[in-house]
């Protein structure tokens, strides 16, 4: 087990006695930024309570936005002097043009930021490792699936792809689910959901992402077709109306149980669960016949940064250091099921459905989204083209090979590969 060193400890320890002997009444207030707006009652109701019952002498308010408006809401708050204390940063360029531009602080030298290794810092550290965020969760893509009528129809979990396309015919032959509950009318969950799900098992996860990074690698290149092609055959398993539906609209139909299969991601795993009135399961993405290797995408997703204009850094600083911590790790695992934490001590995990998510690590390789680093700096970013190939692909408008030549010719545009090859 993994555990701090004695130099945390002491800091940890003088910084909550500190605490309780300012008292109460000379609290220091910090926010918290988010795009996550329904973490609110996690943060308020557990989160927060747990570290100001450390650190009273700290009082933290979580002030989320929307995530469609974060990005650019950040940016104005930033450039006005206005925006709050901690950062949600989200993994990869996002964040790292804030810290390129001085709006995020680096934590190099905070204690606990080596509780995660170089793979776990990566997608918050600058060129030269230099963090400057708290690698805090990462989410897994797979399916969730209604249980309880897989087991009235008699069907199994598919180990392959071609067993998962027998599954989805038997599933419409029998006719009274909707095989696959997702809509393409908000164009990211095609890509999200669908291209970056399916897609590790064909361009084989991190081999495939860094050879795009580097150049050695085209989306053109047949594993890119051949996930659009796949992509392209959900489309006669989705509801009639797929093309107008929005996510929020699928999700409702999977939880209502017109549907038995929903293209999903760990971070819908409690907002399921509380909707369904039926047993969930869970499998991975299924990998072609033949292939002894499955790769699933297990995305850093969230960390928390400190605004370098803060005017409470030692308090922000206290917080950074106590997300580092085993006990946030596991306060915000099972708060929020589905949020995998990066330290390296995995925490407990209670929820079931978020174990079986978990559990994929243990037979699967790992990796990120593609398009997440370096190849959505530039316009157009690789990351909004994969949204209107992904659903363009799905609703008839392109095909896969037309797909894969637009996603190319995008990134052509503008993306010139580094002369030495790229590192996670």
């Amino acid at each position: 087990m993994r555990r701090f060193g004695l130099g945390l400890l002491v800091a940890a320890a003088a910084l909550s006695l500190g605490a309780a002997a300012c008292g109460e009444a000379d609290a220091e207030t910090i926010t918290v930024e988010s795009w996550r707006a329904e973490d609110a009652a996690v943060w308020e109701d557990l989160i927060i309570p747990a570290f100001e019952r450390e650190f009273p002498a700290i009082e933290v308010a979580f002030v989320p936005t929307s995530p469609t408006e974060y990005d650019a809401a950040l940016e104005e708050r930033l450039a006005e002097g206005t925006a709050g204390d901690v950062i949600a940063c989200r993994a990869f360029d996002t964040s790292l043009a804030l810290f390129e531009r001085s709006h995020l602080a680096p934590l190099a030298d905070l204690p606990g930021i080596e509780a995660f290794g170089p793979d776990e810092r990566s997608a918050w550290a600058a060129d030269g490792g230099i963090p400057y965020c708290v690698p805090v969760a990462s989410v897994i893509h797979g399916f969730v699936y209604n249980r309880t009528a897989f087991g009235e129809l008699g069907l199994r979990e598919p180990r392959t792809e071609e067993e998962f396309f027998g599954l989805l015919e038997a599933i419409r032959d029998e006719g009274s689910l909707v095989p696959l509950a997702m809509g393409t009318r908000d164009r990211w969950e095609a890509a999200t959901m669908g291209f970056q799900s399916i897609g590790p098992n064909y361009w084989k996860g991190e081999q495939g992402r860094l050879a795009l990074i580097d150049g050695s690698a085209k989306l053109t290149d047949q594993p890119y077709v051949d996930t659009l092609t796949t992509l392209q055959r959900w489309s006669q398993y989705l509801p009639s109306s797929a093309p107008e539906m929005t996510h929020a609209e699928a999700r409702a139909m999977f939880t209502a149980g017109d549907a038995a299969i929903y293209p999903a991601g760990s971070w819908e795993i409690a907002a399921l669960s509380s909707a369904a009135d039926f047993e969930l399961g869970a499998f991975a993405p299924p990998p072609p016949a033949g292939q002894d290797t499955c790769y699933i995408s297990d995305h850093t997703d969230i960390g928390l940064g400190m605004n370098a204009a803060t005017d409470s850094p030692q308090a922000v600083r206290t917080l950074l250091t106590w997300a580092t911590s085993r006990d946030f790790a596991r306060i915000f695992a099972n708060a929020l099921p589905g949020f995998f934490t990066l330290r390296g001590t995995p925490a407990d995990i209670d929820d079931p459905l978020a174990r079986e998510f978990a559990s994929w690590r243990d037979n699967c390789e790992s990796t990120s989204r593609n398009t997440a680093q370096f190849l959505s700096r530039g316009e157009p970013g690789l990351e909004h083209e994969a949204w209107a190939v992904s659903a363009a692909v799905l609703t008839g408008g392109l095909d896969p090979i037309s797909g894969a030549q637009r996603l190319q010719a995008s990134l052509d545009s503008w993306y010139d590969p580094p002369s030495q090859p790229a590192n996670r």
